[in-house]
């Protein structure tokens, strides 16, 4: 019998990363870009000039871009999601009239 060499992953578990976004950043980053194609072709057709088209879009990719790395960095992989969370959960529960503690 050959000897067998098994290679093992060791990335197994972990979230997908490219180039500094973590998981739904990524997802977020290529929505974006497919909405500035959208409204390149949108403004293209109605007749801007090219190069204001293509300005608008930069601009545009460019805060994109800025902004998807900016949360990146400071919620991490699940910080967003547990930020968002955090922001339903009500501050305080009152109860203005006893009747749900009195049995019929």
């Amino acid at each position: 019998m050959a000897n067998s060499v098994y290679h093992i992953n060791k990335g197994i578990n972990k979230s997908i990363e490219f180039r500094g976004l973590k998981a739904q950043y990524i997802w977020y980053l290529g929505g974006g870009v497919i909405f500035l194609l959208i409204v390149f072709a949108a403004m293209y057709i109605s007749g801007i000039p090219s190069l204001v088209c293509i300005a608008v879009v930069a601009l545009a990719g460019m805060a994109l871009v800025i902004k998807i790395y900016s949360l990146s960095n400071k919620y991490g992989e699940h910080g967003m999601m547990k930020a968002i969370a955090r922001r339903s959960i009500p501050q305080r529960v009152t109860c203005h009239s006893r009747k749900i503690f009195i049995k019929h």
